[in-house]
């Protein structure tokens, strides 16, 4: 057997290439990355901090908003750092258990987006729809049991992941072909049959996404139908921006993050720089635009943010 079959069952650690036939753009590529993750951290931190600070901002929306927010902060944090530091440091190893611990937050925090644009998009039908019981459908303590409920599904789903990973034997090759640790990237250099293990992971991805996304067109198309029978037009207006800007940040999530589920599935002649682009995406897109859409665009917020401003400049 040659030196290239051999083996091992945990490798030391594996080598991100970055974006394949991209590499010598990776650094002016790391540029708009790291603008968009700051903006990320400080818009959904002063979300934090704002929600946090006022009591009359203790409501259903403003609570899901936070938990989106901590949910993206650890999405972005997971990957963006790690990220930078192969574009403009060429640092191209990463341990193997810290491999499957960015795996674990990339994946499982994924799924807990998805499950908090679902309760986001509830919260928007109750709001709308039935506004006189929105304060007694949603309470502070289902609220809580709504945002548990999706984080134990993230986590219950997807801790097998890199526990499946961690018992395979991989060949000499530890080279993952992308810019973060992904668990079908990771996978694919195991020198075992691994279609069960895949049929796994794609069929969990699939069941979630899909799931979640049903239910927000379904809410949303409830919600549009309310909103075209409202006797103001200014609030119909309204209603619809809102609604609007919240679907387009939705669409981006699914939109990339269905492009990768599905190349991976069947998109054999994609070009791997296409797929690992965005892939990125997925990541950064909806952490960096939340913000901007569920915060600056929010009118209590952003009073709220002003006035802290005026009264630290005077």
């Amino acid at each position: 057997m040659g030196p290239d079959n051999k083996s091992e069952v945990s490798p030391n650690s594996f080598v991100l290439m970055g974006i394949p036939g991209l590499e010598h753009l990776h650094v002016w590529i790391g540029i708009p990355f790291c603008s968009m993750y700051m903006v990320a951290v400080v818009g959904n931190v002063t979300i934090l901090a704002v929600v946090r600070a006022e009591r009359s901002l203790h409501e259903p929306m403003f609570l899901f908003l936070c938990m989106l927010s901590v949910t993206d902060l650890v999405l972005s944090t997971s990957t963006l750092p790690r990220m930078l530091c192969l574009f403009w440091l060429g640092a191209h190893d990463i341990a193997f258990d810290a491999c499957l611990a960015q795996m674990f937050f990339i994946h499982s925090f994924t799924a807990m987006e998805s499950g908090f644009f679902l309760a986001m998009a509830i919260d928007r039908y109750v709001a709308i729809c039935d506004p006189l019981r929105h304060a007694t459908v949603l309470t502070h303590s289902r609220i809580a049991k709504m945002g548990a409920a999706v984080v134990v599904r993230g986590v219950a789903f997807f801790s097998p992941h890199p526990v499946l990973l961690k018992q395979l034997p991989y060949c000499r090759t530890r080279i993952i072909a992308h810019t973060y640790c992904e668990f079908m990237a990771v996978v694919k250099l195991a020198c075992v049959d691994i279609g069960a293990t895949k049929r796994y992971s794609l069929s969990v991805a699939f069941v979630i996404g899909s799931c979640d996304c049903f239910f927000i067109a379904f809410s949303y198309a409830l919600i549009l139908r309310t909103v075209f029978h409202l006797p103001s037009r200014e609030a119909s207006l309204k209603a619809l921006g809102t609604c609007g800007s919240h679907v387009c940040v939705i669409f981006v999530f699914y939109s990339t993050a269905g492009f990768t589920f599905l190349t991976h599935r069947f998109g054999h002649n994609v070009a791997p720089q296409i797929h690992i682009f965005i892939a990125n995406m997925y990541l950064l897109v909806p952490p960096f635009l939340n913000p901007i859409v569920y915060g600056i665009r929010t009118k209590k917020i952003r009073e709220h943010v002003l006035s802290s401003l005026r009264a630290k400049l005077s």
